[in-house]
């Protein structure tokens, strides 16, 4: 099997504040399509959203579409949201920093522990293999970073 990458991350800087960035990074609904891979976001049981919340993606990559389970299990409010996906082990967090200018955003894959052998065979089997799928994953932090910029800075 192929060696996962422990930290696949990225950063950019957005002009506003770190409670309006926190207002976006941490309400799964509004993430829900900032991701070119996660589609829709859906909460299961009761607002508001916090520690212990947990969550249903529906991804998308051309013709697969696939589910994922996740679990909110770090949430300092304007600080970082992190949860984690049940299916794979991995940790997707939002870590928040206030600058001169309003904020930085950092978003990151965390896989320290590693990820299933079932998601490990499925990326290389059917998602081009675990390099390939990774270096996806980083040009799509980049590309969720964009958006929640512009969504961000447009009010």
């Amino acid at each position: 099997m192929s060696d996962v990458n422990p930290l696949i991350e990225d950063h950019i800087e957005i002009a506003a504040s770190p409670e309006r960035v926190w207002s976006i990074v941490s309400d799964p609904r509004v993430m829900g399509g900032l991701s070119p891979q996660v589609v829709r976001t859906l909460i299961k049981g009761e607002d508001p959203i916090g520690l212990g919340t947990r969550t249903v993606n529906i991804n998308r990559r051309g013709f697969l579409v696939w589910p994922t389970r996740g679990k909110v299990i770090r949430f300092e409010p304007n600080h970082e949201y992190a949860y984690r996906i049940k299916d794979n082990k991995a940790i997707w967090a939002f870590v928040l920093e206030p600058t001169a200018t309003g904020t930085r955003l950092t978003h990151r894959r965390e896989a320290s522990d590693g990820l299933t052998d079932v998601s490990i065979r499925l990326q290389d089997k059917v998602l081009g293999g675990t390099a390939p799928f990774e270096a996806e994953l980083l040009d799509g932090i980049g590309t969720t970073l964009r958006r929640v910029k512009e969504l961000a800075e447009r009010q």
